[in-house]
């Protein structure tokens, strides 16, 4: 009886799904959801169009054209996959990578190229400061391997927006190379794939770009792919070798995510149609700015600067008071239709709520009506009067 109830349970969440105000996955568009219905042969003709497709529009949401003779290479796996596949094909075993650190992203950037026998050298921030373009360039030393950079573009570990052009820049300018994490970024902001300075820019379907989650991929330089072969000492993560066999058959080498490849090629129909990376980015401003606005109204503090904060998720102090459990708390929104983000502060109590998928700043109201009425259920004041705010 008990599992009856939990299967009905489970099958009314998929029939009336809540709204996900997260980093991602997120919600998405039902022609997405049900583009991923279709069954595909994965050495199909009709699979090989699709994602020779996703390609193409993966490059053109990056802002490359022909001339640039960029490559864009997909991969199985979440995004992380993705990071770990670029660190082991772009930097060779035993060389250095130095990494800016600002957040938890960023940690396990470092952490997994230490696991993939790369050097590292740590340029630690406090994760409400943005990355240090000067100290990255300093941290950097090409007698001692440490030519190659690592950041994350947005650490939504808080919402913080690091400034990617000046960092491509400063480290450009001291001969060095970046692996840029894009994950949170690709598709609503400019992620510089053309820059002199930028060797790989990192991303994944399940992000701005609206799609399912499982589809990794890399947008690089061909002439740096090309020379980079050989250099990855894993198999099924090495990007050259990927990029080669998908130019010379149009397939994986690998069985592909051929459910999740058509949702992102849906996806991406859906982000052309909608205007492209300027009209994402216009509603995700405007999303991001509802929340924040909404969120002050009822008493909320946000942990960054406006300076500092991307209009892709923020972090809200959580109230003060013995009654603060964000377990109740998340249960009680979750019950309203909204799933939020715990906070990923160790030192202070903290929330996450996104601004990213197929969200509007109404959505985003009604967030934060359904985040007054479950503080209020927990007894937790003082806050504004919800009237004020919304």
């Amino acid at each position: 009886m008990v599992q009856a109830l939990a299967l009905e349970k489970a099958v009314q969440c998929i029939n009336k799904p809540p709204v996900l105000l997260t980093p991602g996955p997120l919600t998405t568009a039902l022609q997405v959801r049900q583009a991923a219905l279709t069954d595909w042969g994965s050495w199909d003709s009709d699979f090989n169009r699709v994602t020779s497709q996703v390609r193409s529009a993966l490059l053109r949401a990056a802002g490359v054209n022909h001339a640039d003779q960029m490559a864009c290479v997909p991969l199985q796996g979440s995004g992380t996959f993705a990071v770990e596949a670029a660190v082991r094909t772009f930097v060779p075993t035993g060389d250095g990578l130095v990494i800016g650190v600002n957040g938890a992203y960023g940690e396990r950037l470092a952490r997994l190229a230490r696991m993939a026998g790369r050097r590292v050298r740590v340029v630690e921030h406090p994760w409400n400061q943005p990355i240090s373009a000067e100290r990255l360039a300093d941290a950097m030393s090409d007698r001692h391997g440490f030519s190659n950079v690592g950041i994350v573009h947005c650490e939504t570990s808080t919402g913080l927006l690091n400034d990617l052009g000046q960092i491509a820049d400063t480290v450009g300018a001291a001969g060095g190379k970046l692996i840029v994490d894009a994950m949170s970024t690709f598709g609503a902001l400019d992620v510089f794939p053309t820059h002199p300075a930028v060797r790989a820019v990192v991303a994944a379907s399940g992000k701005c770009l609206e799609g399912l989650p499982g589809v990794g991929f890399v947008i690089c330089n061909e002439q740096a792919l090309t020379a980079a072969k050989g250099q990855c000492d894993s198999l099924s993560l090495d990007l050259a070798d990927q990029y080669t066999y998908m130019q010379r058959t149009g397939q994986w080498r690998f069985t592909p995510p051929t459910h999740l490849v058509a949702a992102l090629a849906a996806a991406l129909v859906e982000y052309e149609q909608a205007g492209g990376r300027a009209s994402r980015l216009a509603r995700y401003r405007a999303n991001s700015a509802a929340l924040a606005h909404a969120a002050a109204g009822i008493g909320l503090v946000n942990y960054l600067p406006k300076a500092l904060q991307a209009p892709i998720i923020h972090t809200f102090f959580a109230p003060n008071g013995p009654n603060w459990s964000f377990e109740r708390f998340y249960n009680l929104v979750k019950q309203q239709g909204f799933i939020l983000y715990p906070g990923k502060l160790t030192a202070e109590e903290t929330f996450r709520v996104g601004c990213i998928g197929q969200v509007t700043p109404h959505t985003m109201r009604q967030a934060v009506r359904a985040i007054y009425q479950a503080l209020t259920a927990m007894g937790i004041d003082p806050l504004h009067h919800l009237g004020d705010a919304l």
